[in-house]
């Protein structure tokens, strides 16, 4: 079945589409106040875009430096820094807060124009740091094998000589980093020199130690030998004491019985009970004993003689050969000439264990002679130029957005006016 539509939701949607084409035709007879509004929002729009401050942007890029460009100061021996080191320093300086600064102050008549009453120089630099600088680096997205680069960007008004700033950062930027790395070679080179006095120190001190000790040891081992021999000395000079006394003895006892037997002068033993000799001619008489002949047949005489000598004698050393080789040693122990030899060096660094060479590295690093300032740690890829354009304000997109909230206020006021006349027929 067919819906009825009852006759006055008819005669309401006639009076809306009525209503509506009033509204159309009321506002098209005010188009002349529309169109004057939204002519002046435009004309108000330009006159803007004319006398706003005009931005600009201006760059720097910096890629790697060859690696002839650090060889020299590689090739030190002390300190390494590879091309992508390098520039990781100068992008780590233009991106420090503390380096920037640093240049804002330096510069000020640079950022003359940034002054404003009341505001100090750290409070002008930091909006300045925060809405002008940025820091230009590979995307981290893209793939490993992009060249790296670093750079500073810089969006300045037009008051400002962004050109010279961003030329001047740059340079002072790699000054900054120049002067670490002198600063750092310097305290590697103090640091080794340091160490290798710190080396000669100690070596000199081992070796002091080290000779005490050697002629410590020496003179310990003659003064053992010494105690030795004069020990064996007098054991060998007692030892002949008691053979002399013993031989003494043995003397006193042979006379007693020489002279008991009548025996004067050395006899044998065959010849003392043989009778007279009688018989003609002479008589030759041998005789073979392989017996000890006894001490008394040397006669008394003899005995007495030998025993008055032993008895008169002051020493017997004469009579062992060792002592005299003692006496030998004992007169070369008096003198230690290695001790002397030791206690007479007059230079003994020359016989210090790798003194020579701690030496030559220690005049080396003391006549390294390397200019930083013309360190080329970086290369330029890209200076900042005069831009040919501002960035900012973009005067036809502000005309057109005057434009159009031009046209939207005209067509609000037209709509206001509207609804304030009187509705006809009531």
């Amino acid at each position: 079945m067919n819906a009825v539509v009852p006759p006055q939701h008819l005669h309401s949607a006639t009076h809306d589409e009525i209503d509506l084409v009033q509204l159309v035709g009321a506002l098209w007879k005010q188009k002349t106040l529309i169109i004057a509004v939204t002519f002046l929002a435009g004309l108000i729009g330009l006159a803007y875009a004319m006398s706003a401050t005009r931005y600009y942007t201006v760059q720097s890029v910096l890629r790697p430096a060859a690696i002839k460009d650090l060889d020299e100061l590689n090739h030190l021996g002390i300190y390494k820094l590879s091309p992508k080191q390098a520039l990781g320093q100068v992008g780590a300086a233009l991106d420090s807060y503390e380096n920037r600064l640093g240049f804002f102050r330096d510069n000020q008549q640079l950022f003359a124009d940034l002054a404003q009453p009341g505001r100090s120089l750290e409070q002008t630099f930091e909006a300045f740091n925060d809405d002008a600088i940025k820091l230009l680096q590979p995307d981290a997205k893209k793939p490993e094998g992009t060249t790296p680069f670093v750079g500073i960007q810089l969006t300045y008004p037009q008051d400002l000589n962004g050109v010279q700033i961003v030329n001047g950062f740059v340079q002072y930027s790699l000054n900054s980093v120049r002067q670490e790395v002198a600063a750092d070679l310097d305290t590697l080179i103090g640091n080794r020199l340091s160490q290798l006095e710190k080396n000669m120190a100690a070596a000199r001190a081992n070796y002091e130690a080290s000779k005490e000790v050697k002629i410590a040891k020496l003179s310990e081992a003659d003064a053992l030998k010494r105690a030795e021999l004069n020990d064996e000395l007098s054991a060998l000079r007692q030892q002949l004491r008691t053979r002399r006394d013993n031989r003494i003895n043995q003397l006193n006892e042979a006379i007693r019985i020489a002279t008991s037997l009548g025996i004067s002068k050395p006899t044998t033993p065959s010849s003392l009970g043989a009778a007279e000799i009688t018989g003609q001619g002479s008589v030759i008489r041998t005789e073979v004993n392989n017996q000890q002949i006894p001490l008394y047949f040397m006669g008394s005489d003899a005995l007495e003689a030998e025993r008055k000598a032993l008895l008169a004698r002051r020493s017997d050393d004469f009579t062992e050969p060792r002592i005299a080789q003692i006496a030998r040693e004992l007169k070369l122990l008096q003198h230690n000439r290695q001790i002397e030899v030791l206690n007479s060096r007059e230079n003994e660094d020359l016989f210090l264990k790798n003194l020579a060479g701690w030496r030559e590295e220690a005049a080396r690093l003391r006549a390294l002679q390397f200019d930083t300032e013309s360190l080329k740690l970086v290369s330029v890829d890209q200076n900042a130029v005069e831009p040919s354009r501002p960035i900012k304000p973009k005067k036809a997109l502000i005309v057109a957005l005057a434009l159009v909230l031009g046209g939207m206020l005209g067509l609000f006021i037209a709509l206001v006016r509207n609804l304030r006349r009187p509705v006809a027929g009531i």
